[in-house]
């Protein structure tokens, strides 16, 4: 029981989830915080079978993406959060990419070179989400089915971890 709480703990402290639940389709969902904890600070960073999550809260929903963005690894849970075209869309803090919480899809403006008009467009979809389910007051992911590549898989893979690391001293 104390060695169930101190995981709990270091969990909390970590702002990672535990506890896994077999979700209908057969994948785990991951317990991530209660909903008002989430709600209270309107996003959460997490771990997930290796994966850097970041769960949003905005306007009434939860939305879970990969961490960092598709464009150069920005972290996204910095970022701010605006309304585009209609589209709620989190902008990576570090060039500014604007990415739909919804979906992943990437989306930029478009100037017609005619009469300078603009429009937003699609880049289709760049950056993973995943599945956020609220139960009992316990918000949850499912990661996505992961066996199509999507740009933002670049910076979850083994490749990148291993380019960030800082060698150690002797």
């Amino acid at each position: 029981m104390v060695m169930l709480r101190s995981l709990n703990k270091l969990a909390e402290i970590l702002q990672i989830g535990i506890i896994g639940v077999m979700a209908s389709d057969g994948n785990t969902s991951v317990l991530i915080g209660t909903m008002d904890d989430i709600i209270q600070r309107t996003r959460i960073t997490t771990l997930i079978q290796g994966r850097e999550v970041v769960v949003f809260y905005h306007k009434g929903e939860f939305y879970a993406m990969d961490m960092r963005c598709y464009h150069a690894g920005g972290p996204l849970h910095l970022g701010d959060i605006e309304d585009i075209d209609g589209k709620v869309c989190i902008i990576c803090p570090w060039h500014k990419y604007k990415i739909t919480l919804t979906d992943g899809e990437g989306l930029y403006e478009a100037c017609n070179p005619s009469d300078f008009s603009t429009k937003w467009c699609s880049k289709g979809v760049k950056q993973r989400t995943h599945l956020v389910h609220v139960e009992n007051g316990n918000v949850y992911v499912t990661l996505s089915d992961l066996s199509s590549p999507i740009d933002s898989d670049y910076y979850q893979s083994e490749k990148f971890k291993e380019s960030v690391k800082v060698p150690q001293r002797k």
